[in-house]
C-alpha cells in the first residue's frame, strides 16, 4: 500500500510550492490536483508517465476513492490543494477514511493566499504598537459559522483581519466591520489571485466603498479581502520601528551599540 502526501501548491505561482512539493509531484504515480483553484502550471513537475486527474468534478467520497485506489498501485499519490492544506482545506474530510482504510498520509505545508495578498501589495501585517495579532477567518455563507466566531466578534479585536472566501458577500463584510467599530475610511486590500501569472488584481478601498469598489472592478472570486490597521504603513510619515533590532537592544548574538 502506497502513501497519500496533501500537498499544498501554494496560491498560484507555481514557483511558490515548496521544494519538498515540487519532489513529490516528481516522484508520484498518482496527482490528484485541484482544478479549479490549483494553476495547471503546477504539473509541470509531474512525470510524463504519472496518472492525472482534476477533482473538480468530484464530490469528498469520489476523491477518496481515487486517492485510495491509486494508493494501491503506487509507492506515492498527491493530492495537490490550493495554498495550505490545513486551511479551508477539507483535510480532514478526506484524510480521516484513508487512515480508517489503513493508508498512511502526510501534509506538506504551502504558501497562504493571505501571505501571497500582503505581498503581492507589499504590505505587513503586523506592525510594532499598531498590531500583533492576524486573524484568518470568513463570512458566514452555506458554512455556518461556530458560536462566538462572527465576524463582527472577531473585528472586534482591531487587528489584521484576512478574510476568505467572501468576495460575494462584501455588504456582510461591511456589516460586520461597522457592528465592530470600525470607521468608515478603514482602509481594505482586496487581492484577486494573488501570484497568479494571468489575473492577478491589487484593489486599494475602504470600508465605505468595499462593496462598489469590487463591483467596478468585477472582482467575484478567488479573492482575499484583508481589513488591518497596518495598511498602507509604507507611506506613513512615521513608524515604530522593531525593539529586536534597536540599537540599543542587546541579544545573544548581539551587543548594545552606542550611538
Amino acid at each position: 500500500m502506497g502513501k497519500v502526501w496533501f500537498v499544498g501548491a501554494g496560491p498560484g505561482d507555481a514557483e511558490l510550492i515548496t521544494v519538498k512539493g515540487m519532489n513529490l509531484l516528481s516522484q508520484a504515480g498518482a496527482v490528484l490536483y485541484a482544478g479549479s483553484l490549483v494553476s495547471q502550471a503546477a504539473l509541470r513537475w509531474v512525470s510524463p508517465s504519472c496518472e492525472v486527474a482534476d477533482s473538480k468534478s468530484m464530490t469528498l467520497e469520489e476523491i477518496t476513492v481515487w486517492l485510495a485506489g491509486k494508493a494501491g498501485r503506487h509507492a506515492t499519490v498527491v493530492r495537490l490543494q490550493t495554498g495550505d492544506p490545513s486551511l479551508y482545506g477539507a483535510l480532514m474530510e478526506v484524510a480521516r477514511p484513508l487512515k480508517q482504510q489503513g493508508i498512511e498520509f502526510q501534509v506538506v505545508p504551502g504558501v497562504s493566499s493571505a501571505f501571497a495578498s500582503a505581498a503581492a501589495a507589499g504590505e505587513s501585517l503586523t506592525l510594532p504598537e499598531v498590531t500583533q495579532s492576524v486573524i484568518f477567518t470568513r463570512t458566514e455563507g452555506r458554512t455556518p459559522m461556530p458560536a462566538g466566531e462572527d465576524l463582527a466578534a472577531l473585528a472586534s479585536h482591531h487587528c489584521s483581519l484576512c478574510i476568505f472566501l467572501s468576495a460575494t458577500l462584501t455588504e456582510q463584510v461591511q456589516q460586520a466591520l461597522r457592528e465592530a467599530g470600525w470607521a468608515e475610511d478603514s482602509p481594505i486590500l482586496i487581492v484577486q489571485k494573488a501570484s497568479w501569472p494571468e489575473g492577478e488584481q491589487v484593489l486599494y478601498s475602504n470600508l465605505a466603498d468595499l462593496k462598489t469598489d469590487c463591483q467596478a472592478a468585477k472582482i467575484s472570486s478567488q479573492a482575499m479581502i484583508i481589513a488591518s490597521p497596518t495598511l498602507g504603513a509604507k507611506n506613513w510619515r512615521e513608524l515604530k520601528k522593531s525593539k529586536l533590532y534597536a540599537a540599543d537592544f542587546a541579544h545573544r548574538f548581539r551587543k548594545i551599540k552606542k550611538t
